[in-house]
């Protein structure tokens, strides 16, 4: 028996071929062809969440102005100028994920200080249609509004 060369350990230790590395790049691209769309809608919905959530809190800030002063606030937009009469009633000025730092929730009051007055509370970004299906069935609005009187709907844009 002869003792075994270098040479001939080295080609018994190969490595993959190109044909095995173009199957595992293949499967890896399917993989990612199915979770891609997945997150993308996940990330659309949770935007959608927050947007909900914050249109609900100014909702509760309007509520606690109106009992504090026996009316609600003049229409305007919820930012973090010093003159927002919502400012106290907020932990913090809501941001929209969907529409980033610099736009701001507008509201609309009707009625002012009377007995049958009502507000409507306009979400500034952009939401996929797709994710507001839950509110407003049939919908291609994009926008999100919250009314006292009817609660949560999809608009077409911000007043």
């Amino acid at each position: 028996m002869r003792p075994r060369s270098r040479q001939d350990s080295n080609a018994r230790e190969r490595g993959f071929t190109l044909v095995e590395m173009m199957i595992v790049i293949a499967i890896i691209a399917i993989l990612v062809s199915i979770l891609v769309p997945n997150f993308i809608r996940a990330r659309a919905q949770a935007q959608t969440a927050a947007c909900m959530m914050n249109l609900k809190e100014i909702a509760t800030a309007l509520e606690l102005y109106e009992t504090d002063h026996l009316a609600y606030p003049p229409s305007g937009a919820v930012d973090g100028s010093v003159s927002n009469p919502l400012l106290p009633y907020l932990k913090q000025v809501p941001i929209d994920s969907a529409a980033g730092p610099g736009a701001s929730y507008s509201f609309a009051v009707t009625g002012g200080s009377t007995s049958v007055a009502s507000y409507t509370i306009t979400c500034p970004g952009l939401h996929d249609p797709a994710t507001l299906q839950n509110i407003s069935p049939g919908t291609v609005n994009q926008h999100i509004a919250y009314s006292s009187n009817g609660g949560y709907s999809a608009v077409a844009s911000q007043p």
